[in-house]
Formats: C-alpha cells, sequence, structure tokens
C-alpha cells in the first residue's frame, strides 16, 4: 500500500529499481524537452513514452484514472479558456504539455520512495557543501516538494468520496471547506514534523564585544 502523504507504490519493475538520482535527472531532462516542444505531435508522442512508463512499472489503469480525474477535469476548464484566448492548436498544445509533464512527475513519485530521492540529492550536492550550500535542506526541500503532489492528491480524493457519501456532489463548499481544512492541518503536522527536525533552527549569535569596552571583574 502507498503511503498516505505520498503515492509510491511499491513494486519491482526496472523504474522501481532505477537508482532515484538517475529517475530525477530523467525527469527533469523530460520536463525540458516538453517545454521546447511546441507542436501537439511530438507532446502525444511523449504522452505515449509516459503511457509505456506507467505500463512497465505495471501501474493499474485504476490508479492511474484516480489520480489523473481531477488534472483532467481542471484540463478542460484550462482548454475551454486558451481555446477562447488563444485558439484550438495553441490550447492543445498548452494542455498536452501540462498533461505530459504531470503525468511523468506521477510516474516518478508511484515509483520512488521519498527518503530515496532525499538521500540521492544529499549525495549528488556533497561536494557543494564547501561552498556553503547545504545538501540535506534542498533534499529536504525537493523531497518535500514532490511529496505534496501525492498530499494534495490523496486530500482530495479523500474529500471527494466524503462529499459522495453525503450526497453533496453537487455542492461546492462540501468540497472546498472540507479540502482547505485537510489542508491546512497536514501543513500544520508537517510543521511540527520539521520543527521536531530541527529545521529552521538556528543557533543563537552571541553579542560582539566591543573592543573598548572595559573587561568584566569578577565579584570581589
Amino acid at each position: 500500500m502507498s503511503s498516505p502523504l505520498g503515492l509510491y507504490q511499491p513494486g519491482d519493475s526496472p523504474l522501481h529499481r532505477t537508482p532515484a538520482g538517475w529517475k530525477f535527472l530523467g525527469l527533469i531532462a523530460f520536463a525540458t524537452v516538453i517545454v521546447v516542444f511546441d507542436e501537439p505531435v511530438p507532446l502525444a508522442l511523449g504522452g505515449v513514452a509516459v503511457l509505456v512508463g506507467f505500463v512497465t512499472a505495471r501501474i493499474g489503469p485504476g490508479r492511474v484514472f484516480r489520480m489523473m480525474r481531477l488534472l483532467l477535469v481542471l484540463l478542460a476548464a484550462v482548454f475551454a479558456l486558451q481555446w477562447w484566448l488563444i485558439g484550438p492548436e495553441s490550447a492543445t498544445v498548452v494542455c498536452l504539455r501540462l498533461l505530459v509533464a504531470i503525468s511523468a512527475a506521477n510516474l516518478f513519485t508511484l515509483t520512488t520512495r521519498i527518503g530515496d530521492l532525499v538521500s540521492a540529492i544529499e549525495r549528488g550536492l556533497s561536494p557543494t557543501r564547501g561552498l556553503g550550500v547545504r545538501p540535506e535542506l534542498l533534499g529536504l526541500l525537493v523531497g518535500l516538494t514532490v511529496q505534496a503532489v501525492g498530499a494534495l492528491s490523496t486530500i482530495a480524493e479523500q474529500t471527494r468520496q466524503a462529499q459522495r457519501a453525503r450526497n453533496a456532489t453537487r455542492s461546492v463548499s462540501a468540497f472546498a471547506v472540507p479540502f482547505l481544512v485537510r489542508t491546512l492541518r497536514h501543513a500544520d503536522e508537517l510543521g511540527e514534523a520539521l520543527a521536531a527536525r530541527g529545521v529552521g533552527d538556528t543557533a543563537p549569535e552571541e553579542p560582539e564585544r566591543s573592543e573598548h569596552a572595559p573587561p568584566e571583574r569578577g565579584d570581589d
């Protein structure tokens, strides 16, 4: 079972066994190529490549649909707006680009443990420690960013299920209010976890002694 705070799905596919660092670099390269393409056909081929990745990772169609359902609804609204503003072809490019890039990111999170990603970033950036860079904080930042996708997706799905259970599927407030409350609660729990790890704590600076200040005297 995947973590409630992430999308990771255990498995032994080639994608699962690929080191997290290499997968992360591949995701960055793939997203860069997707941004460069401005034609529907290359973007569609990128979508086929992501689909092959889901099949290779043995991710079931039902799981993929549950992950992408809300995104498809949002993309439909974006497509309609972009069609009205810039025309159908440009709207298709924009929505395909978003769909392919986000699908690739979801595939990455489904096949990569957050802890493995954080460790890979820390190891990769360790040579920069002498330049004042803190690899552990950068790794944690990237890990939290990726994890946020899974957390918000899980919260949205749980809220939607509760909304259907109350027969309030047509009520916007029945979804928006619980979703906001759960999101804020998650952010509060995350802040407490980071504080427990000492993230953000800094050592108090000692006040500088003036050169002309008289030396302290001991008690007579």
